[in-house]
């Protein structure tokens, strides 16, 4: 069993938390990972879209984390200068099994030093804002995800969902994977490389 944390901060694009939430918080995959939500401090958090979801965890009571998940949304344009922010993901990301980001959470990734000298994606249509944030990145711009050791980054939006599918079949089994995409109704992408949004 993984405890699972999804990092929440305002202005955070729902489907970054509640696609990949969809995958990993599924009943078939309910015995491998525990999920909870984690912000600044415990309760209520305002998402771009104006919906709320709630932080089980604040930073200072959050337990220790296996698998850490950040997502994008327009609040990531603000939280790359928040340094309390930036240190919490650094912590928890060097003791973490694996760290994730969803669209442009790759932009606070980068900004955390998580990202430096790995290859990483993100949203295209802001691709080229997230990578003024990681100079030390290896950006590949045609990835519907990429796997790099214990750092996996997904590109924009709906990608966190084929991302958790592969992350889901990494940590347990092609079977677990394939019965929870199966059971949400969702055609996966197998390929990484397969980014029908990516503009050369």
């Amino acid at each position: 069993m993984r405890t699972l944390g999804v990092l929440l901060f305002p202005d955070f694009e729902l489907l970054d938390v509640f696609g990949p939430l969809e995958a990993f918080g599924h009943r078939l995959a309910r015995d491998h990972f525990r999920v909870c939500t984690v912000a600044a401090t415990a309760g209520p958090v305002a998402s771009v879209q104006g919906t709320r979801a709630i932080a089980d965890h604040g930073f200072a009571d959050c337990p220790r984390l296996d698998v850490l998940l950040v997502p994008g949304g327009m609040g990531t344009r603000r939280n790359v200068d928040d340094a309390a922010l930036t240190g919490w993901i650094a912590a928890r990301a060097a003791e973490a099994e694996l760290t994730l980001s969803v669209c442009t959470g790759a932009a606070l990734l980068a900004r955390a030093g998580v990202l430096d000298g790995r290859r990483a994606t993100t949203n295209k249509l802001a691709f080229d804002w997230v990578v003024s944030q990681g100079p030390r990145v290896r950006w590949a711009k045609r990835a519907r995800w990429v796997d790099d050791g214990n750092v996996v980054t997904s590109s924009g939006v709906t990608a966190g969902i084929d991302m958790s599918l592969h992350v889901i079949e990494r940590l347990t089994d092609p079977a677990t994977a394939a019965a929870v995409a199966q059971a949400i109704e969702h055609v996966r992408h197998i390929d990484p490389d397969d980014d029908p949004f990516a503009r050369d």
